[in-house]
């Protein structure tokens, strides 16, 4: 349960170093760190809006998408304290509870009776499809690499093993880790969430008739995610015997770099053109497809 506490109090604070980041890499003052929440909690005030074009389905995904992610939320272990739930293959269901909310999210806007979100929701179906093998074979390398199938057990037994190549697999998985999560978030170079130009926008024009309270929810969501993906960053690089302050204070510290690589990629790093997007995240399943076969020839499966 502490696991769960500090990921969500984590997952709040990203946003803001996020936009933190980006004013000083432009020389801005900026908006606050608890800028972010601020503008939540004007929201989570407000009543929401519906068009007469938008149905059942529209209303009610922000709040089936929310409750998907917190349940792929007690999946996910915290240092040594283990997840909340945890079971055979958790993995496999915690990728498919995320995917669920995403879906969610894509047909309600399909359900807006708008074009526009239509359109962003087709690419943002494609770009999450692109980038779950990637997710998947990262994680199936883990599983193939300590025995285990559930998260608690992976990770536990990936610092105890007594392999020599633990820190570049890590690092790997590291970079794809953040990858994912950028284009889980709909971050650049995938999409830039500050435009203001509908034909080439994906997760933002997909939200885009959605107001107040159900629009809280939806960025909660996108919050989480952050603290979710920061866990697993943090239970790949540390290890699960170190003291449990340590823990703690390693995980705000990844969140925290996790805001920052954000910002700074958003500020130096121009956005992609669309056709070469499925390009970009393809490669990222090319990589883990590697880690794959290079853990399969360290183990001798060759």
């Amino acid at each position: 349960m502490l696991g769960i506490i500090l990921i969500i109090i984590a997952s709040l604070l990203v946003p803001g170093v996020i936009i933190r980041t980006k004013s000083i890499a432009s020389g801005r003052k900026g908006p606050g760190l608890f800028q972010p929440l601020k503008d939540l909690m004007v929201l989570l005030r407000k009543g929401s809006v519906f068009s007469n074009t938008t149905g059942l389905i529209f209303r009610i995904a922000p709040s089936l998408s929310l409750a998907s992610i917190v349940c792929a939320l007690t999946l996910v272990p915290f240092g040594n304290q283990g997840a909340l739930i945890t079971f055979g293959a958790d993995f496999v269901f915690f990728a498919y509870i995320l995917s669920f909310g995403k879906f969610f999210t894509i047909i309600g806007a399909l359900d807006c009776g708008s074009s526009f979100e239509g359109m962003g929701a087709n690419r943002e179906a494609l770009y999450s499809m692109m980038v779950e093998p990637a997710f998947f074979i990262l994680l199936g390398t883990f599983a193939m690499f300590t025995g285990y199938t559930s998260f608690t057990d992976i990770f536990y037994g990936f610092h105890l093993s007594d392999n020599n190549y633990i820190l570049i697999f890590s690092v790997i998985s590291f970079y794809l880790l953040i990858q994912i999560v950028m284009i889980e978030n709909s971050r650049m170079p995938i999409d830039d969430p500050k435009t203001h130009l509908e034909l080439t926008m994906i997760h933002e024009v997909m939200i885009l008739d959605y107001s107040g309270f159900d629009k809280a929810l939806l960025h909660i969501g996108t919050f989480l995610k952050y603290g979710i993906y920061g866990a697993l960053i943090t239970a790949i690089l540390i290890n699960t015997k170190w003291s449990i302050y340590i823990q703690i204070f390693a995980f705000f510290a990844v969140v925290v770099c996790l805001g920052v690589i954000i910002g700074l990629n958003e500020s130096f790093r121009a956005r992609n053109k669309m056709g070469k997007n499925p390009q970009f995240v393809l490669t990222l399943s090319g990589i883990a497809l590697v880690a794959f076969v290079i853990v399969l020839l360290l183990m001798g499966k060759f």
